[in-house]
């Protein structure tokens, strides 16, 4: 796996990027994951992990058209990146890995 770090957080919104495609913008986003996680985030905590996977390299943005429904104001749109589709894959594959490693009779116990 490369050297850059992806957390469980950031992991969680670039899927969401990916699994919202042409509506992956900051709102839209928490409400996506607020709906799967059953909790409530702040907006500031996805604008920053989109701020920081796009440093990395894992996202791109654009303005999208403005609309008179945001008063003029235009929706910034992310994108995955193709690194960040190889390193979800990869973190995929080991997190695979891992689990099949795990002996029966734990994953018996634990209700698995």
């Amino acid at each position: 796996m490369k050297k850059t770090k992806l957390g469980e957080f950031e992991e969680l919104v670039l899927l969401t990027v990916i699994v919202l495609a042409e509506e992956a913008y900051g709102v839209e986003i928490k409400r996506e994951l607020e709906s799967r996680l059953k909790e409530t985030l702040s907006v500031g905590s996805i604008q920053s992990a989109l701020k920081r996977m796009e440093e990395k390299g894992f996202l791109t943005s654009e303005f999208g058209e403005a609309t008179g429904k945001r008063g003029g104001k235009r929706k910034r749109i992310y994108t995955a990146t193709p690194y960040a589709h190889r390193i979800l894959t990869e973190m995929k594959d080991i997190r695979s890995q891992l689990w099949e490693a795990i002996p029966e009779p734990m994953i018996s116990f634990q209700g698995l």
